[in-house]
């Protein structure tokens, strides 16, 4: 046990006086408040203007975490390059120095700056309107801002950014709570949108306190495998669009580029009529995406057989075995399952079970599942099928890129015909989808 003597000092009696919005509110009737909506900023990022909810909210605080190296300071230097040719933008660096966000910015317009040399086609030059500073005391930044009055703020990164009245370190709970609720107090007030990149922990979450995700009206998460080139920003909080929305991107030499037709790009190295693999259809927001799920089994070599995943719940994959043991009569007691999502996407939701418990029978047996079949449905410790939300919307994309069947749960109530263009196979048990969906007619 060791003494520590802390010292306490009074704060000024008017720091609480220059806390808040910056204007003293009063009370009024709801029905005299204006609901005048403010015009979105739009930039031509497509696929994060849908996770946004339709474009860049002016005095909204936008939070993006991810892992390192995962593409958070390209992204948002590429939005800052965007959003610079209409509006002045204010780049604001911890962890980097003015020299390498320059190179960087090079590298992502296409700019060539050896002398003599012509630049590549397809470049774009630097905006005028975007600039740099590498600074991480917070009042600083905040005189910077005064300075410059841009419309766009971009903090990289919260945790590195400090109070100096404040006597722990910068990145501690404390100062990543009090700075960014000075930032979030600077965007209501002027009507600035800010944007703050956060560190993650080992488990995934935004580092400091789990107030900081309270503190900004939205919450992105920058996913993906660092091996693999395709990227998923999803978005986990939106106070001013629909949450659950994903955009996909694929990381190449210039940048964070948009993935106008995933599911394509999911399916495009698709081995056809391969034992073990089969196609669901999953909802990421409003958008369907077909994800190609592989499944593999093989005699165990120790006593306990392995259960192995990736991108699938792991306990949805216990109860997927067990059902397909007891219900479908196939025997996995001595069998290793691994399952894997191709393209690196996660599927959370319960619709992928029929793919899922498809593409281990197909293995288990050696047959195929139809190579023109998409299966979607949530599977029961009966062995039953359950209906899934939008499946017409799932329909409709799987027949847009060519597919004439799917395996469905039988519906109890024919409120409206399924899509034209693609045969639709009901099915009430996981038994009779698997006759459906496996080459053989008997399992």
């Amino acid at each position: 046990m060791v003494e520590e003597n802390v010292k306490v000092s009074k704060a000024p009696a008017r720091v609480h006086a220059d806390r808040g919005f910056g204007v003293r509110a009063a009370p009024r009737r709801l029905s005299e408040v204006s609901s005048d909506v403010d015009e979105r900023l739009h930039t031509r990022i497509d696929e994060l203007s849908r996770v946004l909810g339709g474009g860049v909210v002016p005095g909204s605080v936008v939070l993006i975490g991810g892992d390192p190296g995962i593409g958070k300071s390209t992204l948002l230097l590429q939005l800052s390059m965007d959003l610079g040719r209409d509006w002045r933008v204010l780049y604001v660096s911890g962890e980097e120095s003015e020299r390498q966000i320059k190179m960087r910015a090079q590298r992502l317009s296409g700019l060539d700056e050896k002398p003599g040399l012509k630049s590549a086609p397809g470049t774009v030059a630097l905006p005028e309107d975007l600039f740099l500073v590498t600074e991480t005391s917070l009042p600083l930044i905040l005189e910077h801002v005064n300075e410059v009055k841009p419309g766009i703020l971009v903090v990289d990164s919260v945790q590195t950014t400090y109070l100096p009245q404040l006597e722990s370190s910068a990145g501690s709970v404390t100062q990543v709570r009090e700075t960014a609720s000075r930032l979030r107090e600077l965007a209501k007030s002027t009507g600035m949108a800010v944007f703050l990149i956060g560190h993650v922990t080992k488990e995934g979450a935004i580092a400091g306190p789990k107030v900081l995700e309270h503190i900004v009206d939205t919450v992105l998460y920058l996913e993906g495998d660092r091996y693999q080139s395709y990227r998923l920003l999803r978005c986990n909080k939106n106070r001013f669009g629909a949450t659950s929305e994903v955009g996909v991107f694929e990381m190449r030499e210039r940048g964070m580029v948009e993935v106008r037709n995933p599911s394509e790009a999911f399916l495009a190295e698709r081995l056809v009529d391969a034992p073990g693999s089969a196609i669901a259809v999953t909802m990421e927001g409003t958008r369907p995406l077909l994800v190609e799920v592989q499944g593999l089994t093989s005699p165990t070599s120790f006593g306990n057989p392995r259960r192995t995943t990736n991108g699938l719940d792991f306990n949805r994959l216990l109860l997927t075995a067990a059902v397909l043991t007891r219900r479908a009569g196939l025997r996995l007691s001595d069998q290793d399952v691994f399952v894997n999502v191709v393209g690196g996407l996660s599927i959370n939701e319960p619709a992928a079970d029929l793919a899922v418990a498809a593409a281990i029978a197909s293995s288990m047996r050696n047959v195929p599942v139809r190579a023109d079949f998409v299966l979607l449905g949530e599977l029961g410790l009966s062995g039953e099928l359950r209906a899934v939300r939008q499946t017409t919307a799932r329909l409709t994309e799987a027949k847009r890129l060519g597919f004439s069947s799917a395996v469905v749960p039988r519906r109890l109530r024919a409120n409206q015909p399924w899509p034209d263009g693609i045969e639709v196979l009901e099915a009430r048990s996981l038994s009779q989808a698997l006759k459906f969906a496996l080459l053989e007619e008997s399992i």
